[in-house]
């Protein structure tokens, strides 16, 4: 296996809205889809999509949708032998509203996700030894986080940790033993209590993460690009101007494409200038999954951008 995703998987149930209806009203919206997410298997759709040879380890429920999500992942050639059925939980679903200017509101219920334990990761450890990276998120309980970043550390393989969506009671110790922290501007401001509408305000609140002894700090920031910080050096990276039509999953596909190029290339910049070119393909069609890029496709629109 090239890299091992811990986290989580839902089902994404998405309305696309003309406006948001206030409260006791009833409106109508155009269009309604099913979809697989979480932000767990999205990242390691993205990876699978580029290649990357991936196993998933997460939680689904004995319900309905089971099943489906654990075809789809295999569908992409993902490593399921961990993937588990909780009985008599429901399987994770996410409630997703996207207006007309693509924006997002997200709700969900973790549903099986809150039963992936620290445990499930010892079952797996045979297979995890064998993974050059690991990626995590937080829809899944922060004792399993922290027990695969410990294992990450014991093994020496580098670990992955995207901050979505951001608890305040996140443990920074384990997150300085992470090799890369990915959270977007939202959830930068709300772990470090710091404004974050500019890009020297960006950078200052990754700083602060950096004087805390993370090592390096990798802030998505939507149509305003990329921020790369470390004791070293800060990189801006730009974002691609493309049509956005639905931008759900975005910030998931970039880790997902990180991640690939990494376990590829070992080359930081380049690892991020190709993901922020996936995410920007990713956003220009509807759904999550279903939006990603190939690699050829991806490989053009670069190719297009020099």
């Amino acid at each position: 296996m090239d890299i091992a995703v811990i986290g989580s998987n839902m089902v994404d149930l998405i309305s696309y809205i003309d406006e948001m209806p206030k409260e006791g009203e009833t409106l109508e919206a155009p269009s309604f889809e099913i979809g697989c997410g979480g932000k767990g298997a999205n990242q390691a759709v993205a990876a699978a999509k580029m290649g990357s040879k991936v196993m998933m380890l997460t939680k689904v429920g004995d319900d309905l949708f089971a099943d489906n999500t654990i075809r789809n992942l295999e569908s992409y050639g993902i490593d399921t032998e961990f993937t588990n059925k909780v009985p008599g939980a429901s399987s994770g679903v996410a409630p997703i509203f996207v207006d007309p200017q693509s924006r997002n509101r997200i709700l969900i219920i973790k549903g099986a996700n809150q039963y992936l334990l620290p445990e499930d990761i010892d079952q797996a450890a045979d297979k995890l030894k064998k993974c050059s990276l690991i990626i995590l998120q937080l829809e899944i309980p922060l004792q399993a986080i922290y027990r695969a970043i410990d294992f990450g550390n014991e093994h020496n393989i580098p670990v992955v940790l995207n901050p979505a969506p951001a608890s305040r009671e996140l443990d920074f110790d384990y997150v300085c033993k992470c090799d890369f922290f990915i959270p977007n501007e939202t959830e930068l401001e709300i772990l470090t209590d710091m404004p974050v509408e500019t890009d020297q305000q960006v950078h200052d609140a990754a700083l602060t993460l950096i004087e805390k002894g993370v090592k390096n700090v990798i802030v998505t920031l939507g149509s305003r690009g990329v921020m790369w910080v470390t004791n070293e050096r800060a990189d801006m990276i730009s974002a691609h101007r493309v049509a956005a039509i639905d931008t759900t999953g975005a910030g998931d596909s970039f880790i997902g494409c990180f991640a690939h190029f990494f376990v590829q290339t070992g080359d930081i910049l380049h690892s991020i200038r190709m993901a922020t070119g996936f995410a920007a393909l990713s956003v220009t069609k509807r759904g999550t999954q279903s939006s990603y890029p190939d690699k050829k496709e991806l490989e053009t629109f670069i190719a297009e951008q020099v």
